[in-house]
């Protein structure tokens, strides 16, 4: 009694025929050569294929917003829009808050008339925004390649233009 050990990796090499065959009269149709390999290759070259194609479509197709967590582009939009209707109307309170406490303070007598302008009071809301305008080393560098390169294109034409008078 002897066990035939079962050899996973030869059997992979091993060529095989599947045959389509009419049912009727059992003429052949078509016939291919493979093994076990070839076909477990192809099965994985296609369900990979199947799944790079799905996520194609799914990312760059509207189908996205179907997915939980995605928002739509036209919910990004109006988010978009609100916030910069919020923000303005943000500042707009903060200028009238102002006049109405420049007014009250008018109204109680801490403040003259002369002195009391919309304008003045309108420019003390304004937020001076404290921004570095200063350029750095890698701007200041960046503008030096630029001025050396539109010189040098400059000095091109111009070279091109006197040989063109002569």
């Amino acid at each position: 009694m002897t066990k035939k050990k079962f050899n996973f990796r030869k059997n992979l090499f091993i060529k095989n025929r599947l045959v389509i065959l009419n049912e009727d009269t059992f003429e052949e149709i078509f016939s291919f050569k493979l093994n076990l390999m070839n076909v477990f290759v192809t099965f994985t070259l296609g369900g990979i294929f199947l799944i790079l194609i799905t996520t194609f479509i799914i990312a760059f197709t509207p189908l996205r917003e179907f997915i939980p967590g995605y928002s739509s582009s036209e919910l990004k939009k109006n988010a978009t829009e609100l916030a910069i209707k919020s923000d303005s109307l943000e500042t707009a309170l903060k200028k009238n808050e102002a006049y109405i406490k420049g007014i009250q303070k008018v109204l109680k007598g801490e403040l003259e008339y002369a002195k009391f302008n919309k304008d003045s009071i309108m420019a003390e809301t304004d937020e001076v925004s404290e921004v570095n305008m200063k350029a750095s080393e890698e701007e200041i560098k960046l503008r030096a390649e630029v001025a050396k390169m539109e010189k040098e294109s400059g000095e091109k034409t111009r070279s091109k233009n006197k040989s063109d008078k002569k």
